[in-house]
């Protein structure tokens, strides 16, 4: 941690006036590379970022699976009012898959 400049001026002698903050920079770069490090090492070396990917596809593909016409046209009006996303040709088309 270092000290930064306050609004308040030391005093003369060195002290500051009653109340005075002195802010702290703290620079948190080598906790993030800690932190990301014990991460990777609990997916462990297994951990396939591109399956999980097909896997998370594959589940939206089945949630949205099967809809009714009501459920459709709930579906397409969320994905163009932007709360859902547009899955383009991998979620049929831009449709919910059937």
């Amino acid at each position: 941690m270092t000290p930064h400049s306050s609004a308040h001026s030391p005093t003369p002698d060195g002290s500051r006036p009653p109340g005075a903050l002195t802010g702290f920079d703290v620079d948190l770069s080598a906790q993030e590379v800690l932190r990301r490090a014990q991460v990777m090492a609990a997916l462990g070396p297994d951990w396939d970022p591109i399956e999980v990917l097909r896997g998370e596809e594959a589940a939206y593909d089945l949630l949205y699976s099967g809809l009714d016409p009501q459920q459709q046209r709930f579906y397409d009006d969320l994905v163009a009012a932007g709360v859902l996303p547009d899955r383009g040709d991998g979620g049929g088309g831009g449709r919910a898959a059937a």
